[in-house]
């Protein structure tokens, strides 16, 4: 199994409780798709270095896990289309 590492940013405009939601939903997708998560951590909202699509901060996290391509690629999937998530980066350790 490779390792990787998930950076996520989600939406500041939600409720806390909706922020936290869509992290374990993200994270819950990984397991469910075979991933072994080894630490996920949650960095705070931070100031962007630009606005993405009219926002100026984020919610950041960051997941460390050991995956096949599988759970990668449907991460990666879900991530792109959901509305909650304005980037994430994907990067293999």
């Amino acid at each position: 199994m490779k390792k990787y590492e998930i950076s996520f940013i989600v939406r500041p405009d939600l409720e806390k409780d909706a922020v936290e939601k869509v992290a374990k939903e993200l994270e819950k997708l990984l397991v469910d798709n075979g991933a072994n998560i080894l630490s996920s951590k949650e960095m705070g909202q931070k100031e962007l270095a630009y606005t993405i699509k009219g926002h100026k901060t984020g919610f950041y996290y960051l997941i460390n896990i050991e995956s096949e391509n599988k759970a990668i690629d449907e991460f990666n999937r879900i991530a792109t289309i959901n509305e909650n998530i304005l980037r994430h980066i994907i990067i293999k350790l």
